[in-house]
């Protein structure tokens, strides 16, 4: 193509832009929040405790009261349910994941797991499986923690290169997105799992941080299945490997639901005796809720499975306009089977004008670079699309700007390159 004809395409694109733009756009889809409709289907929650339906625990614990560090039994049941290990396995906590996650990273540092703390040892490196999750990222930054990129592939990280980067004694922790990947929707097989589960790094104390946030967050009625890690763990002759977090917050109330931590019995009574001097106890009530709405993993699944119908849509009208839009272009994106996020790599160097035009047009996209350790994608490429708190109508305008964005800013380096 030679800069005249780049240099037209560009100005016919610009026109559609702004056409689209006079839309008056306002979407924010830089997080995965859930939509008004989802949410919708929690509002039974607000009533399942209260003077008629009582306060009461099924250990006759009453929640209304101090106690119970651990969390309640049934919400302890449920979380053991949902992720593949024991119920002893598991502390019900807040209604943060991420809380949890900062925290042992927080207690990795001044108290280590079972050895000196990780501040007494310079450097300190983390694994970082990229394009990743980027609050992960941020949780390192935050410490003074190196990351160390690892490349994701079809079936999870890259084990060779995590096997081989182990052996160094300096590399204390790796993060791991097991089901549905932020944001690639990637499921780790069976082979990763397990080779996960029978790492040895040369860190005695060196632990996997497992945040299974998408657990049963599945787009169709069939589920990718994934190995509980707890068990290959102890399996191996490796039960301390993992420390393992999920949370109820996609499923019910993002800022009010319950979050959990799983781990070997022994990681939980080291864990459960730093918490005794954080807090006396979690909120009970709002576990007692949750327990209540659901009761089993039948009941959960089946809540679940109404989400289906609600969020497959939004994920299919993305979809749509990035086939129509985009094939041939040497654009790619995920069509993931669960999760949140749709992850596409538009053309290298492009990545972030594009968010930068699509914010011009009205519709904010996550920070390009995001999803890689400080933010820095060494291709400039990968952009996160969060489809899940827009309606259908609004998501098919806003990929239309997002995919004249796209060929905008391709013509643009290449009119720059000419």
């Amino acid at each position: 193509m030679t800069k005249a004809e780049a240099a037209a395409l560009l100005k016919k694109e610009r026109t559609e832009f702004e056409r689209i733009k006079g839309k008056g756009l306002n979407l924010d889809m830089t997080r995965g929040k859930p939509g008004a409709d989802l949410l919708g289907e929690n509002m039974d929650l607000l009533d399942l405790v209260g003077s008629g339906t009582g306060f009461k625990s099924e250990d006759g614990t009453d929640c209304r009261n101090y106690g119970i560090l651990d969390g309640l039994p049934e919400m302890r049941r449920l979380f053991a349910e949902m992720l593949g290990c024991k119920t002893q396995q598991v502390i019900a906590a807040g209604n943060s994941s991420l809380n949890l996650m900062f925290d042992a990273v927080a207690q990795g540092m001044t108290h280590g797991f079972g050895d000196k703390p990780w501040f007494s040892h310079q450097p300190i490196k983390f694994l970082c499986p990229a394009p990743g999750y980027d609050r992960h990222f941020a949780v390192c930054q935050h410490f003074g923690i190196e990351m160390i990129t690892v490349d994701m592939t079809p079936d999870g990280p890259d084990m060779d290169a995590v096997e081989k980067l182990v052996k160094d004694s300096a590399v204390k922790g790796m993060w791991c997105v097991p089901k549905y990947s932020n944001p690639e929707g990637i499921t780790y097989s069976e082979v990763v799992v397990r080779r996960i589960a029978r790492l040895t790094p040369a860190a005695r104390d060196f632990r996997v941080f497992w945040d299974n946030a998408y657990v049963i967050h599945d787009l169709t009625d069939e589920t990718e299945p994934l190995l509980p890690i707890l068990p290959e763990c102890e399996a191996a002759a490796n039960p301390d490997l993992v420390l393992m977090f999920a949370s109820t917050s996609k499923i019910t109330f993002p800022g009010a639901g319950v979050a959990a931590v799983a781990a070997s019995e022994s990681n939980i009574k080291l864990l459960r005796t730093r918490m005794s001097m954080q807090t006396i106890g979690p909120d009970k009530i709002n576990q007692l809720r949750h327990a209540r709405k659901f009761k089993d993993l039948a009941g959960l699944q089946s809540h679940m499975e109404r989400f289906i119908p609600l969020l497959a849509p939004r994920f299919n009208a993305v979809i749509a306009v990035l086939e129509r839009e985009l094939s041939g272009s040497g654009v790619t994106w995920t069509n993931p089977k669960g999760g949140y996020f749709i992850s596409v790599d538009v053309l290298p160097g492009t990545a972030k004008r594009v968010v930068e035009l699509c914010k011009e047009g009205g519709v904010t996209l996550t920070a390009a670079g995001a999803t890689f350790p400080c933010g820095r994608d060494p291709r400039d490429r990968n952009i996160r699309i969060a489809p899940t708190l827009p309606p259908v109508t609004e998501l098919e305008a806003a990929m239309e700007l997002f995919s004249v964005a796209v060929k905008m800013a391709a013509l643009e380096q290449l009119s720059a390159n000419s």
